[in-house]
């Protein structure tokens, strides 16, 4: 790439299109890969990646600088005011020439390197072509696999590995391939339960009388792959006169006296340059200032933009009912078989098959309909500086078609809104090579596999923010096959795509994250209420059993060194005894002289119910003193207490757990000045319980509060403190060294001071080394610190509503 003349302009005007007196005034920095535009107050960024940038226009002169207007593909649309026209052209040529590069091997995937949890390998072993059909029951007595396409010779758009029919013959397969557009001959797409099937091909090459027999064959041969149903339909998506017109083109649609038992059935989508036009002019109705309700309504209508959605799902619907109703074959078509056919077959399949609902399997269904049935994403995205009538919106109006169904079905998706959102934009993005290229050919050819990272490894990194917390799978409001009513009233335009930059428009926050984050909340104030228990009933155990479990460990052992009090403590220890004794009051008995009944009774003691122990502990808990001991054994077996306390640790634990969290409606912007809006994560650090955006609190690490020893979400303060205490042993990542699971894999006791060694054994409690005992007054303190604590967080889960 040529170096760029302009790369700083200060001075910069950032205009606000609903209040456009008061713009923000800041510097424009231009990289190598984005346009970023932060204000000297640290309070606003913008950051807009160079293959987002959908046009670049400079404005006419005004008395305050040269104005630039950046339309962008994810749309954004903002527009800054240079103080000189010169700077002004420089960056707009410079933005035109990374926006549009000539080849791909210029995209931003072949040169980004990832900075997240996940390797340039991981996520293009997600998806199998040929495990998806084994899910389906293929191949079987009707379907099998077809290597004929193996080095894309039959089609170079396919991908090379096709299912046809069982009896289809090469001569067939091959004949077919000539007859049809492009030589996207028919194959399977989709195999319903009912064993009826839905297959996808391009539009015969028939003109006015033309006929192949080898394709006549081959859709009998479909037809027979049912024994079910006597008639299989063909679908041709395209409005009827425009198939009439392809006729003259020497294309069209089959003949219906060479095809027999066999419906045809044209269903109106229009092509990609009217849906081209019809974004744009949605876009036009959403930027413009409409002066009255009614206005912008007229403007949206004039789009005719819902309009297209409904025609879509409309298609959807009739080939899903087809399928599940009357078990008859379905074989779909448009033009050449990658755009409307995609749609129309993608979301079909989602409506028969509650798997495509879930995040993988909707990702398969992306792989096996989008990419290796050859969608051109790099003609219809507008990847490269080519011919601009070849872009159109397909891939969006498949996602808006099913953003449409979750809004008609919220609990039948595992995914959000944010999910496809987030989809959308890094379709558009090229930061991930999975949707680089025309077809299957061109990624192989590019090594994309090899030289970039997959998308679905990044959305697996971020798993979490894609859940759908209202999912219930096989439930009443989840049935297997939807049925979806597309009356124009059900559906909306999907504002939180085309309108999420302005900001007023949309809630603070969507009900997905609120409910995330009460949810985490909870999980967090319940995990440390569990540590709080275990630590109360150690704590318990170590004043009740002081001095049997010393008495024990001198028997055994045979000195007062390996008992883990100093000479000082042993010695103390004894003048205290003999002062009890010399006194008349009873001393502790060792663990061989107590009754029966005391080491396996598990009732409260009055102690307990008069510290308020007894009701505030989980029976687990009190049963960790009783019959069984800390570790699992018996009182007359345990040498010692697994637990091994300081008042550090104890400290470490009570201060890492946070109680209250900030509520995010109260926070419009994160530390680092990146803006919140409607879909951008607001992340509660669960140390601190401050507010993040995603960039912030990119580390995860187990809480000493924690009982479970789970890696969750903290801010990099709050990891760096973490990592620098001297008290702190990640137990989890320790685990995962040894291939155990953690939380506590040998012990109940999350983030004690162990040995590496003792962690996979329960008979090697007793570490070599430092230990320090809490003495009388030490373990009440720690004992009524925990009470206390424990006290506090059951006052926050009231709060929460959350018991």
């Amino acid at each position: 790439m040529e170096p760029m003349e302009t790369s700083k302009v200060e001075n910069v005007r950032l205009l606000d299109r609903f209040d456009p007196r008061h713009p923000v005034t800041g510097t424009l920095y231009l990289t190598a890969t984005h346009l970023i535009f932060i204000d000297p107050d640290g309070k606003k960024e913008t950051w807009i990646l160079h293959q987002h940038i959908a046009s670049v226009e400079k404005l006419q002169m005004t008395a305050f600088g040269s104005p630039l207007r950046v339309k962008c593909k994810t749309y954004m649309n903002v527009t800054f005011i240079l103080p000189r026209e010169r700077e002004c052209q420089d960056i707009m040529v410079t933005l035109q020439k990374l926006s549009r590069p000539e080849s791909l091997e210029d995209l931003y995937c072949f040169h980004y390197v990832s900075q997240g949890g996940y390797s340039q390998t991981d996520g293009w072993q997600l998806f199998s072509l040929e495990k998806e059909f084994f899910r389906m029951g293929i191949p079987n007595q009707f379907w099998d696999f077809s290597h004929l396409n193996k080095n894309y010779e039959l089609c170079d758009t396919y991908a090379n590995l096709l299912v046809v029919p069982a009896s289809a013959t090469t001569p067939m397969l091959m004949g077919s391939s000539r007859f049809r557009s492009r030589g996207r001959l028919p194959a399977l797409s989709y195999l319903h339960r009912n064993g009826a099937s839905i297959c996808r091909c391009s539009q015969p090459l028939a003109g006015f009388s033309a006929r192949c027999l080898e394709d006549e064959q081959l859709l009998r041969a479909i037809l027979q792959t049912n024994p079910k149903s006597a008639r299989m339909c063909i679908v041709d998506t395209r409005p009827k006169i425009n198939a009439m017109a392809n006729r003259a083109k020497g294309k069209g649609y089959e003949n219906e006296n060479y095809y027999t038992d066999v419906q045809f059935h044209f269903i109106g989508i229009e092509n990609i340059h009217v849906m081209r036009n019809g974004l744009s002019k949605l876009m036009d109705a959403c930027d413009s200032s409409c002066a009255t309700v009614s206005s912008y309504l007229s403007a949206l209508d004039k789009s005719d933009w819902l309009k297209h959605i409904k025609a879509i799902l409309d298609t959807s619907v009739f080939i899903a009912n087809k399928v599940e109703d009357e078990a008859a074959n379905v074989v779909v078509h448009c033009s050449d078989g990658w755009d409307r056919t995609a749609q129309t077959c993608s979301i079909a399949s989602l409506l028969l098959d509650p798997y495509f609902r879930t995040i993988h399997g909707f990702q398969a269904l992306i792989e096996k309909e989008w990419l290796s049935f050859g969608h051109k994403f790099t003609d219809r995205c507008g990847f490269l500086d080519a011919d601009a009538k070849e872009t159109s919106p397909v891939f969006t109006q498949f996602i808006d078609c099913v953003w449409q169904l979750t809004q008609l079905y919220p609990m039948a998706f595992q995914f959000n809104e944010r999910f496809l959102v987030e989809l959308h934009d890094h379709v558009y993005s090229c930061q991930f090579g999975t949707f680089v290229g025309n077809c299957e050919k061109d990624r192989v050819d590019l090594m994309v596999s090899q030289r970039t990272y997959s998308l679905w490894a990044f959305m697996q990194s971020r798993i979490d923010d894609y859940l759908n917390h209202l999912f219930q799978p096989n439930s009443n409001h989840s049935p297997n096959v939807m049925r979806p009513d597309t009356s124009s009233q059900n559906l909306r335009l999907w504002v939180g795509l085309y309108l999420r930059f302005e900001d007023g428009l949309l809630p603070r926050e969507s009900i997905a994250d609120w409910i995330s984050a009460t949810k985490g909340r909870a999980q967090s104030l319940n995990d440390h209420t569990r540590l709080l228990e275990k630590r109360i009933a150690d704590l318990r155990f170590l004043v009740l059993h002081r001095d049997d479990l010393k008495s024990s460990t001198c028997h055994s052992e045979g000195h007062d060194v390996d008992s883990g009090l100093s000479e000082n403590e042993v010695g103390s220890d004894k003048q205290s005894q003999k002062y009890r004794s010399e006194s008349g009051e009873p001393t502790a008995r060792s663990s061989g002289d107590l009754p029966e009944d005391s080491l396996t009774s598990t009732a409260p003691r009055v102690s307990d119910t008069e510290s308020g122990f007894e009701e505030l502990c989980h029976p687990s808990s009190r049963a960790s003193f009783g019959s069984v001991g800390v570790a699992g054994s018996t009182l007359r077996d345990l040498k010692r207490p697994s637990v091994d306390l300081s008042l550090d640790q104890i400290a470490l634990e009570l201060n890492s757990v946070a109680i209250d969290w900030k509520n995010p409606r109260d926070v419009t912007h994160c530390g680092c000045a990146a803006p919140f809006r409607y879909l951008n994560c607001k992340y509660n650090c669960w140390k601190c319980g401050e507010v993040y955006c995603g960039r912030c609190i990119d580390r995860h690490i187990a809480l000493p509060g924690h009982y479970s020893g789970k890696s969750v979400p903290v801010c990099r303060p709050c990891y760096k403190t973490l990592k620098s205490s001297p008290s702190y042993i990640d137990l989890a990542a320790v685990a995962k060294q040894r291939g155990l699971h953690s939380p506590l894999c040998a012990s109940p006791a999350p983030h004690l001071r162990r040995s590496c060694a003792s962690l996979g054994s329960e008979e090697d409690e007793l570490q070599q080394g430092d230990h320090l005992q809490v003495g009388d007054v030490g373990q009440d303190r720690l004992h009524s610190t925990c009470r206390a604590r424990s006290h506090e967080v059951a006052f926050a889960k009231d709060e929460d509503g959350h018991g």
